[in-house]
C-alpha cells in the first residue's frame, strides 16, 4: 500500500472515531423510515417472514423496523438501502445459489 493511500485510511479511521465519540457531525447520514421498509418488502411481494428469513433477522426485529419502534442499522441498513433501489437485485442475490 502506498504511503498516502495508508495516511487517507489512517484519517479517515480516525474521523470515524470522531463522528462516533460525537466530537464531529457526519458529512451524510442515510435513513430508512418505517414506512419505506414495508414499501420495500411490499415490491419484493412477499410476507413479513419471508423477508426476515431473507434478511437475516428475526420477524420481532423487522416489525419494530416496520412499526417505528426501531431502526435498522449495519449492514441490513446497507441491505435495505440497496434493495429499495434495486429490489430485483436483492432477490437475485438472495436466491442464488
Amino acid at each position: 500500500m502506498k504511503d498516502e493511500h495508508f495516511k487517507k485510511l489512517v484519517a479517515s479511521i480516525r474521523e470515524a472515531g470522531e463522528i462516533k465519540a460525537n466530537r464531529v457531525k457526519p458529512s451524510r447520514i442515510f435513513e430508512i423510515e418505517p414506512p419505506e421498509i414495508r414499501k420495500i418488502r411490499g415490491q419484493l411481494r412477499v410476507s413479513q417472514n419471508e423477508f426476515a428469513m431473507m434478511i437475516g433477522v428475526s420477524v420481532r426485529t423487522l416489525q419494530n423496523w416496520e412499526q417505528g419502534r426501531r431502526a435498522p442499522e449495519g449492514p441490513a441498513k446497507a441491505l435495505l438501502r440497496i434493495a429499495s433501489r434495486n429490489p430485483q437485485a436483492v432477490l437475485d442475490a438472495l436466491h442464488a445459489e
